[in-house]
C-alpha cells in the first residue's frame, strides 16, 4: 500500500498541473466572486467560507477523472482488478484516493487561507475554514472514487463524474460551510456540524472505495 502510494504522488507530479491547475482553477472561482456580488467588503466577508467551500468543491471535482485513467490507459488497472480479492481491491482504491488527495486536494487547503484574505475574512474564520477543508475535503475524494470508478471506462467521462459526484457532496458542503459559519458567529455551533462533518468523512473512507472496488470489478466482467 506504501508503495502505490508513493507511486500514485510521483505520478501525479509527473503528470504536470494536477494540483497546479487545481489551485488556479480555486483562485480563478474566488476571483471571480467580487465581480458577480460588488466590491460590498462587508458582504465579502460573511460569504467568505461558503465561496471558499464551493470553489475547493468545484477544484475537487476537476481532477477526479483522473483518478484511474493513468491506471486504465497502461493496463495497471486491469492487473489491480484481476489480481486482488474484492477486500484488497478496496484497500487499493482507499490507497489511491489518499495520494489523490495528498497530491491534488491537499495543496487546495493549503491555499484556502491565502485566498481567505482577498475575502477580507476574520482570521478564525479562515482558520476554521481551513480546518473544515482539510477534514472534509477527503469525504469529496472518497465519493469521487465511486463516480470515477463508473466512468473509467467511457471516453469523455470527466463530465458525467461531476454529474455523478456533486448531488452526493451536497451534505459534505452544507456541514462544512456551517461549522465554519460558527467559528465567527457566536448563536452558531462548531463542534457539532464539525463532528458531523468527520462522521461524514470516516463513513465515506469506508463506503467509497467498497463502492469503487465492486464498479471497477463490474467494469471489467
Amino acid at each position: 500500500m506504501l508503495a502505490l502510494f508513493l507511486r500514485d504522488i510521483r505520478l501525479s507530479i509527473r503528470a504536470g498541473g494536477g494540483a497546479l491547475t487545481g489551485v488556479i482553477f480555486f483562485l480563478a472561482v474566488i476571483a471571480t466572486i467580487p465581480f458577480g456580488v460588488g466590491p460590498d467588503i462587508n458582504l465579502l466577508a460573511r460569504i467568505g467560507p461558503a465561496i471558499l467551500w464551493i470553489g475547493a468543491l468545484l477544484a475537487c471535482l476537476l481532477g477526479l477523472d483522473r483518478l484511474f485513467q493513468a491506471d486504465r490507459e497502461d493496463g495497471s488497472l486491469d492487473l489491480l482488478v484481476l489480481g486482488d480479492d474484492r477486500q484488497m481491491l478496496a484497500l487499493t482504491v482507499l490507497t489511491k484516493c489518499l495520494a489523490h488527495w495528498a497530491g491534488s486536494v491537499l495543496p487546495l487547503v493549503i491555499a484556502a487561507p491565502l485566498l481567505g484574505l482577498f475575502m477580507n475574512m476574520e482570521p478564525i474564520g479562515i482558520g476554521a475554514t481551513a480546518l473544515t477543508l482539510l477534514v472534509g475535503t477527503p469525504a469529496i475524494t472518497f465519493i469521487g472514487a465511486a463516480g470515477a470508478a463508473v466512468a473509467v471506462a467511457l471516453p469523455r467521462g470527466g463530465l458525467l463524474i461531476s454529474v455523478l459526484v456533486l448531488p452526493l457532496t451536497i451534505p459534505v458542503l452544507i456541514f462544512g460551510v456551517s461549522a465554519s459559519y460558527g467559528a465567527v458567529a457566536n448563536p452558531d455551533p462548531f463542534l457539532q456540524p464539525f463532528l458531523i462533518l468527520a462522521a461524514l468523512t470516516l463513513f465515506l473512507a469506508v463506503l467509497g472505495p467498497v463502492a469503487a472496488a465492486l464498479a471497477l470489478r463490474h467494469g471489467t466482467d
